[in-house]
């Protein structure tokens, strides 16, 4: 996959800026703050889902969950409406974020503006990027988070969230998620998801 001097500083800017997240997840032996390592799987599996990805999109799936920490699910009401709007100042927040950084690395109004458009989940489903992005975070979700997921959360919850996260995915999306290597557990709430 192509990458630029600007890109690679905007992956180090970005990469800086989620090592301050006082959150830790361990893996393989390691700890690490917990939105350095999803950006890093999120570029992991952009890289093996859309080798062809442009530079815009890599850059959105490095910065996705930037600095997420900072504005905590508790700090809103715990339902569905508190929520939604959590989820919609999380992607205004993510698009500063990411927009201040970009500059620092000397990106024009162009591509930051695409980035942006790309964090705001703009036309899903009709757009083939944000189509894209949508897929690899589903990927990751899948791949690295159900199974803990899955141990805190009741199974019709979590059978809700699946039937959700593969009506969001593209067919290419789902055929990458049947191939993935994931536990038993996983396999088998997936299964049971997408047969209801």
């Amino acid at each position: 996959m192509a990458t630029s001097d600007r890109m690679l500083q905007a992956f180090q800017r970005f990469d800086d800026a989620n090592s301050q997240d006082p959150n830790t997840e361990s893996y393989e032996g390691k700890s690490y703050p917990k939105e350095l390592l999803y950006a890093i799987r999120m570029t992991d599996t952009l890289n093996a889902f859309a080798p062809d990805a442009s530079e815009h999109l890599q850059l959105t799936a490095r910065c996705q969950h930037i600095c997420r920490w900072e504005i905590p699910r508790e700090s809103y009401e715990m339902d569905r409406a508190g929520y939604l709007k959590w989820r919609q100042d999380l992607k205004k927040f993510h698009v500063q974020k990411a927009s201040v950084i970009m500059e620092a690395a000397g990106y024009e109004k162009e591509t930051i503006d695409k980035v942006a458009f790309l964090l705001e989940k703009k036309k899903l489903k009709k757009n083939e990027e944000t189509q894209v992005l949508e897929d690899v975070i589903c990927l990751v979700f899948l791949q690295f988070y159900l199974e803990a997921f899955a141990e805190k959360h009741a199974e019709e919850k979590l059978l809700d969230i699946l039937r959700k996260t593969w009506r969001k995915m593209s067919k290419k999306g789902r055929e990458a998620a049947l191939g993935l290597s994931l536990s038993k557990v996983s396999s088998q709430l997936i299964a049971k998801a997408i047969q209801d």
